[in-house]
């Protein structure tokens, strides 16, 4: 028998966190300052946060005051996770009789006193429908502790293993080819400048009909400078594609990448262009993709080196002549559309798939359009 009296607020509390952590993929956000309140996140959530107010609110002013508050916080969490719209489910636990409610901009507030509550609001039914035979409210006391905390360890468990799986060292496998290559074919045009002319991208040679060039163009370098800088940021770049990606989605961002890269080229540069940089753009709008949708452990990543190391490569390739920049653009774009398309697991669903695809071949479809008919 339990042992522990709780009241039915902090019971409540309880089961709420237990069925949005354990049923809903929500994790708990550490907000500074806040008492009496629990911040649960979930980036594919109906709600993108879900925030259990126990505090007492005894008049509108002071329920005023707390939207107030809960907007200045959300407004910190959009800043740190680079979200530019977060939808809020403000479930308050304890308000005084004539406090009544009010939903305001992507922030909708409810009154949920007891379970029966629950299963009687509309809102939160219609965007958890499960949470009606999910919620825990078969124990209580020390019991009811006892299976949360278990419940919500088991789920964090599971949830550590996913993470440990895609940031574990891996064997790299993918990288070194592709280097290799890179370097074979630099050794048969250095010593046959026939073969360079014969593989790099050339508007007017494509369009007579040597399309492979859209190809092979990727892996040719004019020099061995070209090489160098090439091979070191595919070799650091690439390593954290492989690790994080998996080998074969590896490959398709790489290679699809190249060639949206290529075929931008084909359109905006004149004479030939060669070199792997429209691919390791690629891998950059990959990672992009990647840490955005990991924003909650990468954002300062994002930031601070992700997004800096686009933006300065590209004004290199600005105010460099020689350089072709219309492939690292072209690249960029593929390479984060292709990583839409093959997706993140647990992060891209279904629809965001689809819709990477087709717009990535809408994105082919128009450069090869435009460059065969300009």
């Amino acid at each position: 028998m339990s042992t522990i009296v709780m009241d039915k607020k902090e019971e409540l509390v309880m089961r709420l966190v237990h069925y949005f952590i354990t049923q809903e993929n929500y994790t708990p956000i550490v907000v500074n300052g806040v008492k009496n309140e629990v911040w649960l996140e979930n980036f594919n959530g109906p709600f993108r946060i879900v925030r259990i107010n126990s505090n007492y609110i005894h008049n509108n002013e002071q329920l005023r005051f707390d939207l107030f508050k809960t907007k200045n916080i959300i407004h910190q969490i959009k800043r740190k996770t680079m979200s530019f719209k977060m939808n809020v489910l403000n479930i308050f636990l304890d308000l005084n009789e004539g406090v009544s409610t009010s939903s305001s901009k992507n922030i909708d507030s409810i009154f949920i006193n007891n379970i029966k509550d629950i299963n009687k609001n509309k809102l939160i039914i219609d965007a958890f429908p499960s949470i009606k035979n999910n919620l825990l409210n078969d124990t209580k006391g020390i019991d009811l502790i006892i299976n949360v905390t278990n419940d919500i360890n088991k789920k964090t468990a599971k949830e550590n293993k996913k993470y440990e799986k895609i940031f574990s060292p891996k064997k790299i496998i993918i990288t070194p080819i592709l280097i290799f290559i890179c370097v074979a074919v630099f050794m048969l045009t250095y010593f046959n400048s026939d073969f360079l002319y014969m593989l790099a991208n050339s508007a007017t040679k494509v369009k007579e009909g040597q399309i492979y060039r859209l190809f092979t163009s990727m892996f040719v370098h004019a020099n061995f400078l070209h090489l160098l800088c090439n091979m070191y940021s595919l070799y650091i770049i690439g390593n954290q594609i492989e690790t994080v990606m998996g080998k074969i989605k590896y490959i398709l961002i790489y290679l699809i990448s190249g060639i949206t890269g290529n075929l931008l080229s084909f359109i905006l540069t004149p004479g030939l262009s060669v070199g792997a940089s429209g691919a390791i753009f690629g891998l950059m709008g990959s990672l992009l993709y990647f840490g955005y949708h990991h924003r909650l452990y990468l954002s300062s990543v994002i930031k601070t080196q992700i997004i800096p190391l686009i933006i300065i490569n590209l004004g290199i390739g600005f105010i460099t002549p020689g350089i072709d920049n219309a492939a690292h653009i072209g690249g960029l774009i593929g390479g984060y559309l292709i990583t839409q398309a093959v997706g993140i697991e647990d992060k891209t669903s279904k629809k965001d798939k689809i819709n990477g695809f087709i717009v990535l071949i809408l994105l082919i479809a128009f450069l090869i359009y435009f460059g065969f008919n300009k």
